[in-house]
């Protein structure tokens, strides 16, 4: 049914827009693939399974309307292929973590002294947009050594700084974003930069990748819209022919094995792009654009809008629990 329907609104697509070229269908058909299963595009079915979804999570005494809008439960659902029962559990899993993890309080109270030597050894940073109007996000693990990261900080505390920075993407950027393109906006693009990364190093540092990406997988899960590895190494291509094996062909087709950092160009504007990726920022006012956090989020009218949403989140808290008051 799914099926039919796609291709019959392709077809509308392709014989109501002659004049459109190849490029600019193909840009509309994956603008539409982009709000698929999100809020304001659900199809009858999806609607059902949500609202499911949403009274058991209320059932279960865990829903919390700061965060759990149906933006957030179309993530767990997507997720888990609309299976309820299996969101539900993955639901579970990821409010039991955030208990556990004290995100909340982190989120709040982190305090993060050494980021500055950090940043020499292992650069990861937030700069500005894509053209879809995603945050993006810029890792470089070229120079990444553990015994010389672990000697300025520690496990611990560098997996505590990366879910920080998830509650600050979900709270403050995504949001800022959404207003700035008047649309959702839910997911980041991610740029991995391998450069002078040999495989044996890779391997070196994949255990602790492996853990990021599985608190990324498990407990924020669908906030990767795009992910480029550029400057890969020698037979990195023959390891993702292997690895890509294991993944889900959704994941695999957010995935962009990238020879030359220009072909970046193609999703980013070059002067939003830092120079070290091929672009033409350098951010040369705010110290680098390591250090810059540039991008609308950081602006007063970006800080306004968190501001509100902080807010109406406190609002949606009082009358949700004097809701659950009343109700008793």
């Amino acid at each position: 049914m799914f099926g039919s329907s796609r291709r019959n609104s392709q077809s509308s697509i392709a014989t109501g827009s002659s004049k459109l070229s190849k490029k600019d269908i193909k840009a509309m058909q994956a603008a539409k693939e982009r709000q698929s299963g999100r809020p304001g595009h659900l199809d009858p079915g999806q609607e059902h399974k949500l609202k499911q979804f949403r009274a058991k999570i209320e059932e279960a005494g865990i829903f919390n309307p700061e965060r759990h809008d149906d933006a957030c439960l179309c993530r767990f659902l997507r997720a888990r292929k609309w299976d309820v029962e299996a969101a539900l559990t993955m639901f579970k899993d990821a409010e039991k973590w955030r208990k556990e993890f004290k995100v909340d309080e982190l989120y709040e109270n982190f305090d993060y002294p050494e980021k500055e030597k950090v940043d020499e050894i292992y650069p990861q940073f937030y700069h500005k947009q894509d053209k879809d109007g995603r945050p993006v996000y810029i890792e470089q693990l070229g120079k990444l050594d553990l015994r010389k990261l672990y000697e300025v900080t520690t496990p611990e505390r560098q997996l505590q700084k990366l879910v920080v920075e998830y509650e600050k993407f979900q709270r403050e950027r995504l949001p800022v974003c959404t207003a700035q393109k008047g649309e959702l906006v839910e997911t980041s693009c991610t740029i991995m930069d391998l450069k002078n990364v040999g495989l044996s190093q890779f391997w070196k540092v994949s255990g602790y990748v492996q853990e990021a990406s599985k608190i990324g997988q498990y407990y924020y899960p669908e906030t990767m819209g795009k992910l480029y590895i550029v400057h890969p190494p020698w037979l990195f291509n023959t390891v993702w022919n292997v690895i890509k094996g294991y993944l889900d062909p959704v994941t695999v087709d957010k995935i962009h094995i990238l020879s030359d950092d220009k072909q970046l160009l193609e999703q980013i504007p070059d002067v939003d792009l830092p120079t070290i990726v091929g672009g033409k920022c350098d951010c040369a006012d705010k110290g680098g654009c390591m250090s810059s956090d540039a991008g609308p989020w950081n602006t007063p009218d970006g800080k306004e809008i968190i501001e509100k949403v902080k807010q109406e989140g406190g609002e949606k808290r009082e009358k949700h629990e004097a809701g659950a008051t009343n109700g008793k």
